[in-house]
Formats: structure tokens, sequence, C-alpha cells
């Protein structure tokens, strides 16, 4: 008979004794050792109900919630540890910050990763670059990352955490510089696949996809870029699927749930393409583009008025807005014939409709990427 580990052996003794203090303690160890961290977490639970946790014990149980995503948990016991002795220890304030950050408090976060955790950890450095990013704070953003990836320039999750930060900056070079040095990272991965898209390389941009979404981590940029392989291919339904698991990941991203409203009318299904637009006006009522789609929606549906209603307002919120000139071109072409609408519409798809020469494909990529394609030749 196979002799039975120490981590067997203590959980026995724990069934006996279930709320021996010591023994829960030395469970909870033993089961973070052995990768059990929900038995860990159960175990600091019963022992933060005996007595709130503090100290070392809390960090330990903090890093055990985190690995089974129970943010609110890791929270708790990771600020309950950094109330004690946590104060000058680097690795507690990371800790403390990233399980703030995965709740949803970035201000509060960034109160933990001072000078000290960004210039010994570099992945403190990462998540205070993340932080900035995810607020906002582009400036500062930039700031941040030109100094990081030069006091850090082998890590490789830094790299892909600037390659994202450079594509909301609008600078593809740079872009592509950072997801090159950051190997097989899912997030390299999705900028890369996005650069390849821009570049009409459609084949190379599916591989990049479905390598990064093969990992299984939640990725809502890998699930746009997935969705725009399909728009590329005139897969309308697989597009639309794949944009709004994406956009529903992201929650707020204007631009997916109008790629996805536009897949979906792609695929002439248009009273879900009104509920994507809608979305995206209700998440901001001054973006240009929820006003410019859901115009077309009406011009297809034959009332010209709340079009040209819409187009104007489209316009005048954004006037380079694809959707509204689109509706405005429709409205010109076609008046009163909404029969032949959704036929042009589709025309549209691949023909260079807009005044500056654009097809809606390229127009709905930049809605989403910001990127206006082959800008890496230019």
């Amino acid at each position: 008979m196979a002799e039975k580990s120490q981590y067997a052996v203590l959980r026995s003794f724990l069934e006996s004794d279930p709320n021996n203090p010591s023994l829960l303690v030395d469970v909870a160890y033993a089961a973070s050792e052995e990768g059990d961290f929900q038995f860990a977490v159960d175990c600091f639970v019963t022992l933060d109900g005996l007595k709130p946790l503090s100290g070392a014990l809390a960090n330990a149980a903090g890093i055990a919630a985190l690995r089974t995503n129970r943010g609110d948990l890791a929270k708790k016991w990771h600020i309950a540890a950094a109330g004690t002795d946590g104060v000058e220890d680097v690795a507690l304030n990371f800790n403390v910050a990233y399980s703030l950050a995965l709740s949803g408090d970035f201000d509060e976060a960034l109160k933990y990763l001072g000078a000290e955790e960004t210039g010994e950890l570099p992945q403190a450095a990462l998540l205070d670059l993340q932080i900035h990013h995810q607020l906002g704070k582009f400036q500062n953003a930039q700031i941040k990352m030109e100094a990081y990836l030069d006091k850090y320039p082998n890590y490789q999750p830094l790299h892909a955490a600037a390659s994202v930060l450079a594509m909301d900056l609008d600078r593809p070079k740079l872009a592509l510089e950072a997801a090159l040095k950051a190997g097989d990272h899912p997030d390299a991965l999705t900028t890369l696949g996005t650069l390849r898209l821009a570049e009409n390389e459609v084949d190379d941009a599916d591989a990049a996809f479905e390598k990064a979404l093969a990992t299984g981590d939640r990725n809502p940029r890998a699930q746009i870029g997935k969705g725009m392989v399909s728009l590329a291919r005139g897969l309308y339904r697989d597009a639309a699927e794949s944009m709004d698991a994406g956009a529903s990941q992201f929650g707020d991203h204007l631009g997916s749930w109008i790629a996805a409203g536009w897949a979906y009318a792609l695929h002439d299904d248009l009273a879900t393409a009104r509920d994507r637009f809608e979305r995206a006006k209700s998440i901001d009522d001054t973006f240009g583009e929820a006003h410019g789609s859901l115009a077309v929606l009406d011009f297809l549906a034959g009332d010209m008025e709340a079009a040209r209603r819409g187009a104007k307002v489209a316009r005048r919120l954004d006037p380079s807005s694809f959707s509204g000139s689109l509706a405005l071109i429709l409205l010109a072409q076609l008046e009163g014939k909404p029969r032949q609408a959704r036929e042009i519409l589709q025309r549209a798809l691949s023909t260079e409709v807009l005044p500056n020469g654009k097809t809606l494909q390229r127009a709905i990529l930049q809605t989403v990427t910001g990127l206006p394609g082959k800008q890496l030749r230019d």
C-alpha cells in the first residue's frame, strides 16, 4: 500500500478536528504547496472565522485566494496583511495592489505601487503600466512604458503590455517591436494579429488570434480580432458571435459593440444589429458611430427622416464618422428605394464607398483598432 503524503495525513487529522487553529494553518500551507488552492482557501476562511487573519498568514491566504480567482477575499486578506507588518514589504505591497486592481480599485492600487515596488519587481512595473493604461492616463503610461522597458528589457509580459498600449497610442511600429520581444504571450499575439489584419494579411492574423485564444485566458481583444477575420472572409454570423464575446468581456468598449452590430447587419439580422448599436449609444450618447450606424438601419427600414436625422447627428459629433457618411451616401444614391438598400450595403463591404476611399470593412477595423491600415508601410 502506498504511503500517504503529509498533506493527506494532515487532511485526515483535520477531519477529526476541523476547528483546530494550528492544524488548519498546517493544512492550508500544505494545500498551497500541493497546488490545492481551493482547499487552502477553505481552511483560511475557517481560520478567519475563528480569528481575523493578519500578517504573513493573511498574505498567504491572499495569495491562495488569487490563485482561485477570489478577488474579494484576496483584497480583504492582503489589506489585512499590509495593515500589520507590510508597510515596507515591497512584495506584500504588490500583492495588495494586484488584489485591488483585480477588484477594479485601480486608484487605490496605485497607492501601493511606489518607486521601490516598481524598481525592484518587474511584475509591479507591469501592473503600474497596465493600471495607468486602464485609467486612460496615456501620457503617464507612455513615460512609464519607456522607463520600464529600459529597466526590464527581458521581461516578456512587460513587452506584451507595451505592445497593447502602443496600439492605443497609435504607434504601430512600436507595437510590432514590443510584440516581437514578448514571445508567445497572448497579448503580444493579439497585437501581432491586429497588425497583420491591418495589412490585409488575413491568414497570418487568424493564426495569431487562434494561438492567443488557445491559452484559454480571457482575451477580449483576440475575440474581437477573430471576429474581424471572419468579417474579412464574409463569415458574418461567425464574426458577430466572436465580436459579441469580445464586447461582453470588455463591457464598455464602444467600437466592439459597433463592430458586432455591423456583423449582424451584414448577416441580415437587423434586429440584433440595432440592439448592439443601441447598447453602444447607451454607454456613450456622444459616440457618433452609434448614431450613424442606427441611421443606416433606419434607412434600411425605409425611415428616411430618421436616417437623415441620425446621420446629421453622427456627422456633427464626429465629422469623420464612417457610418454617418455611409448613411448620407445611401440617402443620396437611393432615396425612397429601401428594397435595394441591402444590396448596396453588401457591396459596400468591399467597395470604396466612403469619401476617403475606405471600404466599409476597413472602416469597421479602424473603429475597433484605431489603425487605418497599411500604416506600417507608410
